[in-house]
């Protein structure tokens, strides 16, 4: 029996470690239904129909650029506590979501029309990547670097769903040469010289105004 009773205190001893580690992995679990919405110019606000419905992702046009168009906690203060939230993205011929990452969320992206190659690294260093067409989805796991482009001849456009109300976005080119670290910091670092890094961080740094 002694090996059976210190089998089963590992067991517990496991579960009780790795329960709040699984607790902290998302957003924090509310005890209402919903979060009502905060008063407004000190009058309080009732939580009506159109507190549940958000409107704000509009039609898609001709554009030139990629677009990103979200409907996060910061957009949508209803799904604040809910552990979800949506982003549409369009992608015109020859465009790029250049390389980021999401440090609250995992993401799944459902392409609506057109063709993506999309990818991500993990924390081993591996690429993994794939060519979507309409009616494919693609899991970005949560934390890891990717990117989607559209190499095809038509508009892209896709909607990714994430685990969170607040999922984050870190630019990897803008974080690395759009925020003021040390130029010689990162040519050791990219093992090149000074004017690469400058003429870099000159096209990823906006202007001042």
């Amino acid at each position: 029996m002694a090996p059976m009773n210190l089998y089963s205190l590992v067991l517990v001893v496991v579960a009780l470690v790795v329960a709040p580690m699984t607790a902290m992995a998302g957003d924090p679990d509310i005890l209402t239904d919903f979060i009502p919405p905060a008063p407004m110019n000190g009058m309080p606000m009732n939580a009506t129909g159109d507190y549940f419905t958000y409107t704000g992702l509009g039609p898609v046009l001709p554009l030139p650029t990629f677009a990103l168009s979200k409907a996060s906690m910061a957009e949508f203060p209803a799904l604040n506590g809910q552990s979800v939230s949506y982003a549409r993205l369009v992608f015109p011929t020859a465009t790029v979501n250049p390389t980021h990452t999401h440090p609250r969320a995992s993401e799944l992206l459902l392409l609506l029309d057109g063709a993506l190659s999309v990818g991500f690294v993990d924390t081993a260093g591996k690429l993994y990547t794939k060519d979507l067409v309409a009616g494919d989805m693609f899991i970005f796991p949560k934390g890891l670097v990717h990117y989607q482009y559209n190499q095809g001849t038509t508009t892209a456009i896709a909607l990714s769903a994430f685990g969170s109300a607040n999922a984050g976005t870190v630019s990897v080119p803008f974080t690395v040469f759009g925020t003021g670290v040390d130029d010689a910091v990162l040519a050791k670092s990219f093992k090149t010289d000074l004017p690469t890094i400058q003429k870099l961080k000159a096209a990823l740094t906006p202007p001042k105004k």
